[in-house]
């Protein structure tokens, strides 16, 4: 069907460097931690520690890291992110294009390649690729491609997509998408996210006195939730637990990638380590922080996790890939696109 609407369509993901040399990660690495809703430090704080400790002990390391997930066609996150583009853009008739928040390709090339495929058009719908709201994530996003937009004075409107952790839409895809899994013989689900320092879900508290301040308060109606990574991390775990009925014994919440001390808990790699000990023998592992496989998906949880679970005494262990081009994931995207 044709609305006639001259609108052009947004992805926008994380990044990743632009290969697996050091120099390369450094580069990515100084751009990602020197951003100040990542590491929400004073500036020269923030460089110091960046550039003058965490950067020059972290690059090779993850230089190796991103070897053993590289592909022929280059990093998972950006041939994934292209390959939902391809997807997304033979369901829409609009132009659809990708952006990264951090290395290539910039907000500002992406803009480009739309205008040059719709030199008259209105209209940007953004996708931020995080269906959480989290302010190293969603916000950091949308802010940086909100200042590029200024920056360049378009004059096409840029609207962004809000936060679907809880859209039946999403659900309905991460739910049909994990279900195949749970097919098999499992002890327990975990759901692994991705974490943030709890100074962050405080910052993000509208109200300034909900989060965090009893041990149900995400389970306790507030206007915070709508900008409360905790919750709705919460949130999506029981849509999608109850969708599949999946017993609340069976599964559990764990946060992975911590940097430093005051993040969120449980961590995902203490948890692995105790889990066989717990009886816990055959794990699965989902990453719903994730639609798209990467760093923190493939290395992070499938290689060196199960490698943590394996050695702590455990049987077998699964992770389940992100939705990444599922069909259904697919649908979900150009339906809110289209009817935006």
């Amino acid at each position: 069907m044709t609305t006639g609407k001259k609108r052009g369509v947004l992805l926008m993901n994380l990044g990743s460097p632009d290969s697996t040399e050091v120099k390369d990660v450094r580069k990515y690495l100084n751009q990602f931690l020197m951003d100040g809703r990542v590491i929400d430090k004073p500036y020269l704080t923030r460089a110091l520690l960046v550039k003058g400790i965490i950067v020059p002990f972290r690059a090779p390391k993850s230089a190796e890291a991103y070897k053993t997930i590289w592909t022929d066609e280059g990093s998972p996150l950006i041939v994934i992110s292209k390959h939902l583009r391809d997807a997304v853009q033979q369901q829409v008739e609009y132009p659809v294009e990708i952006t990264m928040r951090y290395g290539n390709p910039p907000p500002g090339v992406a803009f480009e390649k739309l205008l040059e495929r719709m030199p008259d058009m209105e209209e940007v719908v953004a996708v931020p690729l995080y269906p959480h709201y989290a302010m190293s994530s969603f916000e950091t996003a949308v802010e940086y491609v909100k200042e590029i937009y200024r920056k360049k004075k378009y004059r096409f409107r840029l609207n962004f997509v809000t936060p679907y952790f809880k859209d039946p839409d999403y659900i309905n895809a991460l739910s049909e998408h994990m279900r195949p899994y749970l097919q098999q013989d499992y002890d327990h689900l975990l759901f692994s996210y991705h974490g943030i320092p709890a100074r962050h879900i405080l910052k993000s508290d509208i109200t300034t006195k909900h989060c965090l301040q009893s041990p149900d308060c995400c389970d306790v109606a507030s206007p915070a939730h709508a900008f409360c990574y905790r919750h709705q991390c919460f949130t999506t775990t029981r849509l999608v637990t109850e969708k599949l009925s999946v017993p609340k014994e069976k599964y559990s919440i764990s946060f992975q990638s911590r940097l430093g001390k005051g993040w969120l808990e449980p961590f995902t790699d203490v948890r692995l380590k105790q889990m066989p000990g717990e009886g816990i023998r055959k794990l699965l592992v989902v990453c719903p922080a994730f639609v798209s496989d990467c760093l923190e998906t493939l290395e992070e949880i499938e290689i060196r996790g199960k490698e943590i679970f394996l050695e702590a005494g455990g049987e077998s262990y699964a992770m389940i890939p992100c939705m990444n081009t599922n069909p259904l994931w697919v649908k979900a995207l150009s339906k809110w696109v289209t009817e935006f």
